[in-house]
């Protein structure tokens, strides 16, 4: 990459979010009537659907506080990520203490999710509204929803299993990989603090740990999302079925912490090996952009929607191959993460009306007209313009290998 080139991108990653994605958040998005973040958005920001979504609240609050204690402190942003993390905790926990996973608009009880996911984002983003404005009631929340993440994922029994136990006993790679990430952001807005056990880094090792344990198998160039107990494949359609965005961003939260480590050798090379296999596993050749399921042996997938290319696996692909380069300089990097940025930037933004569409077809075509569901927030895409707003500017200052 030439300067010119960083210079360019750096300027599509910063103009993009502060100028376009946040924003349109800010405009459609803010429910001032009763509180939280509106999120079934149409095209032009329209509300369609009024339900909420507990762990878009989090996102939400993470993303804001995010930008504002990393050089861009305007009080809009911190008002925004209060206003969702007051929304947690007036409509957030259950009787038993565990997040919700949707709730009216007004913050009544709807779906009760059997996994813990809102637990890790009300976590990071209580944490980085705490670094950004030093309050300390958010910082102990922040420390209380990861220990409830930790629980409910990793404590025997706290959780119902997906699939009997005594018939097919199987573990999954993405509680690992969100461990790894909510450890991170709660290291770097709180410090290295003990969450139930352990330290955040060394909650960090064990899930490296277990991934590289069970997850990944170089000799048959994959990371699994679910694997039997002892590592093995389970030769069925959910053992088999991999998902390459989901793999990036396995890569990079693990090429993220070997930066962190002053390039950890043996971190890099299982995050590179990672992003190297679940690339060309992912990557389609004949229309570009990266597939949403692959079968591990090349079998038919079962979900229909497996063609599809969805906005957030290009985010993560694009954070993974530029933070590789950074690390690397290795130019397979440089071009992957140009084909990557070429084509999700031909496909999903929105020239009109701003921010992305969030689904499209095999060959590019959008497929739905939404900006946002329970799914899509303000998260997958604001957090990779950050990151590679930053990526860039380290690079353009020398830090590249």
């Amino acid at each position: 990459m030439t300067t010119a080139d960083l210079t360019a991108l750096r300027a599509t990653y910063r103009d993009g979010l502060l100028s376009d994605t946040l924003p349109f958040w800010l405009r459609h998005g803010l429910d001032r009537q009763h509180g939280g973040l509106l999120t079934g958005l149409d095209r032009t920001g329209t509300v369609v659907d009024t339900d909420k979504a507990l762990w878009l609240q989090g996102r939400a609050v993470w993303t804001f506080s995010k930008v504002a204690s990393t050089g861009e402190p305007r009080p809009e942003y911190l008002d925004a990520a209060r206003h969702c993390l007051e929304f947690i905790r007036q409509h957030g926990r259950g009787p038993d203490g565990k997040l919700y996973f949707t709730v009216t608009r007004e913050g009544q009880p709807l779906r009760m999710r059997r996994y813990a996911y809102s637990e890790s984002f009300a976590a990071i983003g209580s944490a980085a509204y705490s670094r950004a404005t030093g309050e300390a009631q958010a910082a102990e929340e922040a420390i209380g929803y990861f220990a409830a993440f930790l629980h409910y994922n990793f404590d025997p029994g706290a959780m119902p299993a997906k699939v009997d136990p005594d018939t097919r006993p199987m573990q999954g790679v993405a509680p690992h990989m969100i461990a790894i990430a909510t450890a991170q952001e709660v290291r770097w807005a709180l410090g290295d603090v003990q969450v139930g056990a352990h330290t955040c880094s060394q909650r960090i090792d064990r899930s490296l740990a277990a991934i590289e344990r069970y997850f990944y198998h170089p000799e048959l160039g994959a990371l699994l999302e679910v694997a039997s107990p002892d590592g093995s494949v389970i030769d069925h359609f959910d053992g088999r079925t991999l998902n390459p965005g989901h793999a990036l961003e396995c890569a990079w939260f693990i090429l993220h912490e070997a930066k962190h480590r002053n390039r950890d050798p043996h971190l890099m090379r299982l995050g590179l090996g990672i992003l190297d296999c679940m690339w060309q596993r992912g990557w389609d050749e004949e229309c570009g952009g990266l597939y949403y399921f692959r079968d591990l042996h090349g079998k038919p997938v079962q979900e229909y929607w497996a063609e599809m290319k969805f906005w957030w696996p290009h985010n993560e692909a694009i954070i993974a191959t530029l933070l590789a380069y950074q690390l690397t300089g290795d130019p397979k990097y440089a071009a992957w993460h140009r084909m990557v940025h070429d084509w999700a930037y031909r496909v999903f933004p929105d020239p009109e009306h701003g921010e992305w569409f969030g689904y499209a077809h095999r060959d590019g075509r959008i497929s739905t007209q939404l900006k946002g569901n329970m799914w899509k927030g303000p998260f997958h895409l604001p957090r990779m313009q950050w990151y590679c707003w930053k990526l860039t500017e380290e690079i353009l200052a020398g830090g590249i290998a």
